[in-house]
């Protein structure tokens, strides 16, 4: 039996007041094979979103957002994706270890989606993929690469990390 597969681009920390060139030709290259857009806050201003038309997208805000972004964005979302539940919420209010929170906040989730840390992580614990893509902007002020994560939903959740490349 043949499973659709989803594929689904992550993002988060874009932190840009509107999308410039460097930052479409640069989604273009990430995320131009994906289904589905997920933007894990602080994209500063909803306008970000506007370069994902042809794509499902689902997006958060975050710390840094314009207060129309925190009004048009939850701070935390959950939404299906195939055949696994998804959660996805920027982390900034969750304490140091972000990453225990995300289990009261997503208890029914297969997949907990952050940001925030701008640290790249992808793996699995008790049987919960945990994704951080880490950030997307095109100088990263914590001196770590920029990077996204791609997450396919088909018969089973493969998720995976990637750095931008530089220029």
């Amino acid at each position: 039996m043949y499973i659709f597969m989803i594929r689904a681009g992550i993002l988060s920390d874009t932190h840009l007041s509107q999308p410039n060139k460097e930052f479409i030709e640069r989604v273009e290259q990430c995320f131009s094979d994906c289904d589905v857009i997920i933007h894990a806050g602080d994209l500063v201003d909803i306008s970000i979103l506007e370069i994902f038309q042809d794509k499902t997208v689902y997006a958060v805000h975050g710390n840094c957002c314009t207060r129309s972004t925190l009004a048009a964005r939850p701070s935390q979302q959950t939404f299906q994706l195939g055949n696994f539940t998804i959660g996805v919420t920027h982390g900034n209010g969750l304490g140091h270890d972000i990453e225990s929170a995300l289990w009261d906040l997503f208890p029914e989730a297969d997949c907990m989606i952050y940001g925030h840390t701008h640290q790249a992580v992808c793996h699995r614990h008790a049987g919960k993929m945990i994704i951080n893509p880490g950030a997307f902007q095109m100088v990263s002020r914590y001196g770590v690469p920029c990077s996204y994560a791609i997450l396919e939903a088909g018969e089973q959740l493969r998720g995976s990390l990637h750095e931008l490349p530089l220029e």
